[in-house]
């Protein structure tokens, strides 16, 4: 399993008790007045992270992610939120006190940080995201700043769709540090998974898409993609059965 920080593990060791603090469902996730909102493109990109995003060392149901949900970091100012494009959070139930779907994230309660976050970059957030600015419009700390500094998130990822080109820093020494990316790929060594851009059809459109790949090199199939391949091998084994001379029709099912 992935070796969670003491930070991480402890993150509510010196926090007042819980029955002092807002509840997620005191912090809910709205999008009244947000900037930034995402537009047609960053779902559907959320939903492939979010579908991919599978664990060979953490079962399902101790795997947590999301897409544009806020994230509360800070007991001391409790109404201060960053809600990343897509993040992903291992060692927690996959619902809310295991029952229970969330409407945010708030990390007082939780006890554990996310592990990896990804912006999907737009002019609008751009400076906020690649820390290129000290505070955001309402002089809160910015994603960058959060995610490094307070959070301490491992793995912070941009992805420039305009560019076809994602970026991925490390938590180094509490600073991050820009890692290296081959052929488009980059294997994340705690995680056991890989994050890459993969050309391909997904939710009916053909292009490069960020994705997470398994110790193989195999790209992780999305829900649909396994029920394509179900399918597929269901007619070639009734075609099989056709040329030899077998009704499938006939078969009994036991």
């Amino acid at each position: 399993m992935i070796n969670l920080t003491q930070r991480q593990k402890n993150s509510l060791s010196t926090s007042p008790p819980r029955r002092d603090l807002p509840t997620m469902y005191d912090l809910p996730s709205e999008e009244v007045g947000e900037s930034g909102l995402p537009d047609q493109y960053h779902p559907i990109q959320a939903e492939l992270l979010e579908q991919t995003f599978q664990l060979r060392t953490y079962p399902l149901e101790r795997v947590f992610s999301a897409m544009d949900l806020n994230i509360y970091y800070d007991e001391n100012n409790t109404r201060r939120y960053k809600r990343p494009d897509w993040f992903g959070v291992v060692g927690v139930s996959r619902l809310y006190e295991e029952r229970d779907l969330r409407l945010s994230y708030v990390v007082w309660q939780e006890g554990v940080n996310p592990f990896i976050v990804v912006e999907l970059l737009s002019p609008s957030t751009q400076a906020q995201d690649l820390g290129q600015v000290e505070a955001d419009p309402d002089g809160n700390p910015t994603k960058w700043q959060v995610y490094e500094q307070i959070l301490q998130v491992p793995y912070y990822v941009v992805y420039d769709r305009q560019q076809d080109a994602f970026r991925v820093f490390h938590l180094e020494n509490n600073c991050y540090q820009e890692l290296e990316i081959s052929n488009n790929r980059l294997w994340l060594e705690e995680l056991e998974l890989g994050l890459g851009l993969w050309q391909g059809i997904h939710k009916g459109i053909d292009r490069l898409w960020l994705r997470f790949y398994d110790t193989s090199g195999d790209w992780i199939p999305t829900s649909e993609e396994r029920a394509d391949r179900e399918r597929q091998r269901a007619d070639r084994f009734r075609n099989l059965l056709i040329e030899n001379g077998i009704d499938p029709d006939g078969i009994e099912e036991f």
